[in-house]
């Protein structure tokens, strides 16, 4: 199955294709560009270059993966409203993941391969950290290949670290939160997939998309005028 992936939870605007062959992952094609404001403008364009260095149509597509944040508003309705309309162009399951699983996931793969003290500290605790803006983050903490807590939105000092180690995401901010750093940055389209893994191969129903903004966004459509004479009254 290929499988598109779409991430706009962070300032990586990520899309990607994965080939998913018996619950085997192996990213076929990947275009990220760091730039927070620039997530409706490069994502289809990013999308279509991979089909084309893939040597694909959308038509290949098995299913679409998307980063359902934490995340900023803005952005993340960008990355969630374009997953949706290939799914529904092309009759396929669009399934929504946790961003910051989808970071676990490719820690977790990484430390594999990387020294002893990175392996450990994914085996046992670890966080995730991303940039929520506002002198804030994004995170949840891992144990192992289970989120045992978030996600959440807090102050870096706020962060409930418990007994982690060491830290993936945003390097800056997982430097404020005092860890040393784990990668990746981002979600990856690997990592994603790897998360909704177990649901694609088996054919599961999608759930409907949800965003998790974890608080409300700065703009807010304006309050009804009362008018002057009510005020008085």
């Amino acid at each position: 199955m290929l499988v598109l992936t779409v991430d706009t939870s962070t300032p990586a605007v990520t899309a990607g294709l994965v080939r998913l062959d018996d619950a085997a992952a192996a990213t076929v094609a990947v275009r990220v560009t760091s730039d927070a404001r620039a997530h409706a403008e490069v994502l289809t364009p990013q999308i279509l270059q991979c089909l084309r260095e893939a040597g694909a149509t959308p038509t290949d597509l098995g299913a679409v993966v998307v980063g359902a944040g934490p995340g900023p508003f803005t952005g993340l309705r960008v990355g969630m409203a374009t997953a949706a309309a290939f799914g529904d162009a092309l009759a396929i399951p669009v399934h929504g993941v946790c961003s910051l699983d989808a970071i676990a996931a490719q820690a977790r793969a990484d430390a594999e391969g990387a020294d002893a003290a990175a392996a450990a500290a994914v085996a046992e605790d670890f966080l995730v950290v991303t940039d929520a803006r506002r002198r804030e983050v994004y995170w949840a903490r891992y144990r192992g290949v289970d989120r045992v807590e978030g996600p959440g939105v807090a102050a870096p000092a706020d962060v409930a670290v418990g007994a982690a180690g060491a830290a993936a995401g945003s390097p800056d901010h997982v430097a404020a939160v005092g860890l040393p750093v784990l990668a990746p940055a981002s979600p990856t389209p690997w990592g994603l997939v790897a998360v909704a893994a177990d649901l694609l191969a088996g054919g599961v129903e999608p759930a409907s998309l949800e965003p998790l903004y974890l608080r409300r966004p700065d703009a807010a459509e304006p309050r009804p005028r009362v008018p002057a004479a009510q005020v008085r009254a």
